[in-house]
């Protein structure tokens, strides 16, 4: 059983296809992401990318994965040492990789530009990691 913290964009892309997920593996988020989900689904309604039936699907989609979401103390103080780290200008992204460092195996993005950034940090693994190979047949 593997632990993925998995970014906002995965998080879209599997409930906008609908994919299928390993059962034995375990995904994490920091809290944030429900909002940042949100915002992004209405965000693609707002630009013509999906209409509205098609993002309550994906929300509906997101509801059923077994997404663990934290956001604790510990994860604040370590996200905040990683932006320092980084120089970024906020802690949106540190958050994900803080955790990944905490309590997760690796990092999921589709970002490469972030991956490109972090993975000297945590490990980053591709997307197709999480996807249930059975149910592909």
């Amino acid at each position: 059983m593997a632990r993925f913290v998995i970014g906002p964009d995965v998080a879209l892309r599997l409930a906008t296809t609908s994919a299928k997920i390993s059962p034995a593996d375990k995904m994490m988020a920091p809290t944030l992401m429900r909002s940042q989900l949100l915002s992004m689904l209405y965000g693609e309604v707002a630009r013509g990318v999906l209409d509205r039936k098609a993002a309550d699907t994906a929300l509906a989609y997101l509801q059923t994965l077994k997404l663990r979401f934290l956001g604790d103390r510990t994860l604040q103080r370590h996200a905040w040492t990683v932006a320092e780290q980084l120089a970024w200008p906020d802690t949106y992204h540190a958050e994900y990789i803080a955790l990944t460092k905490l309590q997760a195996d690796a990092f999921v993005t589709l970002d490469k530009e972030l991956e490109e950034l972090v993975k000297n940090i945590v490990p980053v693994v591709p997307i197709e990691q999480l996807l249930d190979v059975t149910a592909q047949r």
